[in-house]
């Protein structure tokens, strides 16, 4: 099941809003297929690991460990449980159910009907943990929201307008990749208009290898000039804002009915968006966590400070991890 684990996270950042998924076959104490579900789309991780062995025969003497409950209806692909039954295997071990409505014990229960030995549930803190994101949604009816931005050693978010012709950068060069390795996990990033005026970020993935993020930004009135970043470098962005609905390649305009998190969240929701990165500005993540709609924050304190400036946002939760990168620290809380 670790295997299975190990396979599924190699998804990341490639399946949502599917779940990452990892299978392993194995015959006599010995692996002899592997898979995991590597495209939302495409096939499902125990398609992957059966079609994997080379000798289809012995697969009604193999137990086949898959880090989520098999599913059991027609998607983009077939029922995943149906294949183990058509290919007879004789046992499954499975990390943690699927709520997902349509799975939801439905695919344990069409393999015990068919006589199949099912174990559950095998690492399932660890396999939940693996799918908070995924789980998120079905449980909670919105995307998975993690917060993260970078502050002073003086609590300081961004420098003074007057003082500052440039970005302020606050952590170190070195830290980028760790931020653009979230980006790369995440569904979406989303900022509001201030930080697209101030900052002109591009919001996408540059230091390491690995999948842009949609890019959403809070826009109540349209106001942004379409020179920004966002708007002229091809790729896709999303504007929440209160006035209209239209499509301005490569911008999408989607109208809500107030710019509070609960609607911006319902509004991300209904683009099946799984999971948000919200990098800014300081209102925008003030706002989340006032109205405790977030899952998962990270605080980057930088070595120096800014004598004049906006003040970095108030976290009210649990700090969880603490870690030191090159003198720069960084704070994991949850609620």
């Amino acid at each position: 099941m670790r295997r299975a684990l190990e396979l599924a996270s190699l998804g990341a950042g490639h399946v949502a809003p599917n779940p990452m998924v990892g299978a392993v076959v194995v015959h006599e104490d010995r692996i002899v297929g592997e898979g995991y579900h590597e495209k939302y789309g495409e096939a499902h991780a125990e398609v992957n690991a059966i079609n994997a062995v080379q000798n289809q025969e012995i697969l009604s003497e193999c137990t086949i460990y898959v880090s989520l409950e098999p599913c059991a209806h027609q998607g983009k692909t077939p029922p995943c449980a149906d294949l183990i039954v058509e290919k007879q295997l004789k046992r499954v071990v499975i990390g943690c159910g699927d709520s997902f409505s349509e799975v939801d014990g439905k695919g344990i229960q069409r393999l015990t009907s068919a006589g199949i030995e099912v174990t559950t549930f095998v690492l399932e803190e660890e396999a939940r943990a693996l799918n908070e994101h995924f789980f998120t949604v079905q449980e909670k009816g919105r995307p998975y929201v993690m917060l993260k931005w970078a502050e002073s050693r003086n609590g300081r978010i961004d420098a003074k307008d007057e003082e500052k012709d440039t970005v302020t950068w606050i952590s170190r060069p070195e830290v980028q990749p760790f931020v653009h390795q979230l980006r790369s996990e995440m569904a979406a990033i989303m900022v509001g208009k201030n930080t697209i005026e101030k900052d002109n970020p591009s919001l996408t993935v540059r230091r390491v290898s690995g999948p842009n993020p949609l890019r959403v930004v809070l826009d109540s009135h349209c106001s942004l000039t379409k020179d920004r970043a966002v708007f002229t470098d091809g790729g896709a962005t999303v504007v929440l804002n209160l006035e209209k609905t239209a499509v301005d390649e490569p911008i999408r305009y989607v109208q809500i009915e107030d710019m509070q998190p609960a609607t911006i969240l319902k509004a991300l929701h209904q683009l099946n968006i799984s999971s948000v990165l919200i990098e800014g500005g300081a209102a925008t993540l003030q706002s989340f966590i006032d109205a405790n709609l977030w899952d998962e924050a990270i605080q980057i304190i930088g070595q120096g400070t800014i004598e004049d400036g906006t003040y970095a946002p108030v976290i009210r939760g649990t700090l969880t991890a603490r870690q030191e990168l090159l003198g720069d620290i960084l704070n994991k809380y949850r609620p």
